[in-house]
């Protein structure tokens, strides 16, 4: 079997809808979370726009009661075959990330590659993240669907 770089790995696979599993240590559980990379241009980027998945949706509606129901975006497995369960998107908390993160975990040995995910869904995840009262104007600069 042939062994590729930690560093071309991520390279190779860094792309709009690129999904990536992995433990955040930021989360009060040790367990990986499915991360989403929502960037139109990745590879040139300064960072990488990341949301989270999650299996409890219910606890996630709670958290984010206050927000607009239109940056939670719940995702069938039936949509989007690498999610195992029904998941929610949370578009409130967008995480970054370096490329120089991830070949990190990739050398750690703590990431894992998903399929990538449709552009439709991705397209609502951009808008998601845009309608969020809570997510800083520079992320949303650079998800804004009129970008090139």
């Amino acid at each position: 079997m042939i062994e590729i770089r930690a560093d071309f790995q991520i390279k190779l696979t860094l792309k709009p809808g690129a999904v990536y599993y992995f433990p955040e240590p930021s989360f009060s559980s040790s367990e990986p979370h499915y991360f989403v990379v929502l960037n139109h241009n990745p590879l040139s980027d300064k960072f990488l726009a990341l949301v989270c998945g999650s299996s409890r949706i219910e606890k996630v509606k709670r958290r984010r009661h206050n927000c607009p129901l239109s940056t939670l975006l719940e995702i069938s497995p039936a949509q989007y075959s690498g999610f195992p369960r029904h998941t929610i998107i949370d578009c409130n908390e967008v995480h970054e990330y370096t490329t120089r993160n991830l070949i990190n975990k990739v050398e750690k040995g703590e990431l894992k590659l998903k399929p990538v995910l449709d552009s439709e869904l991705i397209v609502a995840l951009r808008s998601a993240v845009c309608d969020s009262p809570l997510v800083p104007i520079k992320i949303k600069k650079l998800l804004r669907v009129n970008k090139i």
